[in-house]
């Protein structure tokens, strides 16, 4: 299962409507968008990786307490085993109402040889 599979589902089950990417269509007054930011691998001494590390930006869009459904996300993803690399407030968009909420998450994935 890839990073973005698990974000889905985990966010889904919040319950939240969730895109990749971009939102399609009419926007609900909740919703999230998840952005991949990076794949990286982490090395060792022999150089070769030993982890492929992934890193998802969850975009959280709301015209609703954010401060909520922000510790609704950070609790749901603790609790899955990623890690949160950045929690911020970006903007509230006074042209559509919406409240932008960042959470970068990563999550350590073994190299299989």
């Amino acid at each position: 299962m890839t990073i973005l599979e698990e974000l889905n589902t985990l966010i889904a089950n919040i319950p939240l409507p969730v895109e990749t990417g971009v939102f399609g269509g009419v926007p609900p007054d909740e919703y999230c968008v998840l952005t991949p930011i990076t794949e990286d691998f982490s090395y060792f001494a022999d150089n070769r990786p030993q982890v492929d590390v992934h890193e998802v930006r969850i975009s959280l869009f709301t015209k609703g307490n954010y401060l909520r459904r922000k510790k609704q996300i950070v609790d749901a993803v603790l609790a899955a085993d990623f890690t949160i690399t950045d929690r911020r407030y970006l903007a509230h968009e006074d042209d559509t109402g919406f409240y932008n909420v960042a959470v970068d998450v990563a999550k350590y994935y073994p190299v299989e040889e």
